[in-house]
């Protein structure tokens, strides 16, 4: 934490004493920067109007990101600034500048607040920066009134200030409302608590049911090689070809193989699986109808 404030204090020192430009140097530095891509033209540029963008990141405290990458996002947004203004516009740097330095803070802001994501729409983000500061205003002035606003009609309220739908605004007070927390926290302070992540439901396949697949499974293959061993050497391999493969052979290579007809084959496979089906019979309707398939 020392350190942190540290290297803000020098940021902040090295800033307050960067050059002052006057509107004629700021335009010569911004067309050295854009014709010429003048690296020391952009440096005394953006080095300049740093204090401009720490004065823009402190106003974000309150917000609870370290200062330090505050200041660092403001940096960013100013060199976005830089490469992107057109001194031809007329426009002073510090006026253009200001809204990328705040943007590129803002987005900083809110992919920090939360692990859930706090929005992403233009809206959005005004009723994330706006929202608190508007609904402040309207319970002092209700105050003033003597009225008194219940939640449903506040949040009503703030939803036609700021120009979103109410559901919009019902998402954003409940996110503004929590903070992330771990879930390897326990729900009570005694030692022997349940942590959080004890309380959510598994997903995945649960013991019982793999146990029980398992075993069934077992089971299948069982009655299986005891049904094949009712077969001689030619119908198991017809079986195996046609049943067994993960690509199943076809009746016309079987008896291409096999010097036989694609029909004989065809009858020496019913014929297999008909002496299948009475070692089973007493067995496995489930292998009777992968037999039948």
């Amino acid at each position: 934490m020392a350190n942190d404030r540290s290297g803000e204090f020098n940021i902040s020192r090295r800033a307050m004493k960067a050059e002052m430009l006057d509107a004629e140097t700021e335009l010569r530095l911004a067309y050295a920067w854009r014709d010429e891509r003048c690296e020391d033209s952009l440096h005394r540029l953006v080095t300049a109007y740093m204090r401009l963008a720490i004065s823009m990141a402190a106003k974000f405290k309150r917000y609870g990101a370290p200062m330090n990458d505050l200041i660092q996002e403001a940096g960013l947004g100013l060199m976005k600034a830089a490469d992107k203004f057109d001194p031809d516009r007329g426009v002073r740097f510090s006026t253009y500048a200001v809204w990328w330095i705040k943007a590129s803070i803002q987005d900083h802001v809110m992919r920090n607040w939360s692990m859930v994501r706090t929005g992403s729409t233009s809206s959005q983000k005004s009723l994330f920066f706006n929202m608190r500061r508007v609904q402040a205003r309207l319970e002092r002035e209700a105050q003033k009134k003597g009225e008194t606003l219940d939640k449903h009609q506040l949040l009503q309220m703030i939803a036609s200030e700021v120009g979103v739908p109410l559901h919009d605004v019902e998402m954003m007070e409940g996110r503004l409302a929590g903070s992330d927390f771990s879930l390897n926290a326990t729900q009570s302070t005694e030692d022997e608590g349940r942590e959080w992540i004890d309380t959510l439901e598994d997903d995945g396949e649960q013991a019982e049911h793999i146990v029980e697949h398992s075993h069934d499974m077992a089971c299948l293959r069982e009655w299986l090689i005891s049904s094949m061993n009712a077969l001689n050497e030619r119908e198991r391999f017809i079986v195996r070809e046609r049943k067994l493969r993960e690509a199943p052979r076809t009746l016309e290579s079987l008896g291409t193989e096999l010097g036989l007809s694609k029909e004989r084959v065809r009858q020496l496979e019913a014929a297999a699986f008909g002496k299948m089906r009475k070692t089973l019979d007493a067995q496995s309707k489930e292998v009777r109808s992968f037999l039948a398939a």
